[in-house]
């Protein structure tokens, strides 16, 4: 097998789907035992959070109050950022208007937003 440059390997990565992305991260961890944590940042973080009080609510929750088109689109993206198999993510989103996540940070909720519109979702972010 050629050995991949990290050029190659990004391009390869851009091209992917947020699900597909987070099913290589999951490949990787279980292939090499490792985890896939956010690094902590020690009293460098401590302004950008103080910022982010100024600026309004530190926990929000994300909900989804309708799925569009392709209900399982919306099904796989709320079985990707919950973590939930996919029968119990199905349950959650039959029942409308539904909480995806709870007391998240508003920076984490907007991603999840992206994804879940991204997959067909309404989204709201309380």
């Amino acid at each position: 097998m050629a050995k991949l440059t990290k050029e190659e390997i990004v391009a390869a990565l851009k091209e992917m789907t947020v699900l597909e992305l987070n099913d290589l991260v999951k490949a990787v961890e279980e292939e090499f035992g490792v985890t896939a944590a956010v690094a902590v940042a020690g009293p460098a973080a401590a302004p950008a959070e103080e910022e982010e009080v100024a600026k309004g609510p530190t926990e929000v929750s994300v909900l989804v109050t309708s799925v569009g088109a392709s209900k399982v689109q919306v099904i796989k993206a709320v079985q990707a950022i919950t973590g939930l198999g996919l029968m119990d993510a199905k349950k959650l989103v039959d029942v409308l208007p539904a909480t995806i996540k709870e007391k998240i940070s508003p920076v984490e909720a907007e991603e999840h937003k992206k994804t879940l519109v991204a997959a067909g979702a309404e989204v709201e972010v309380k």
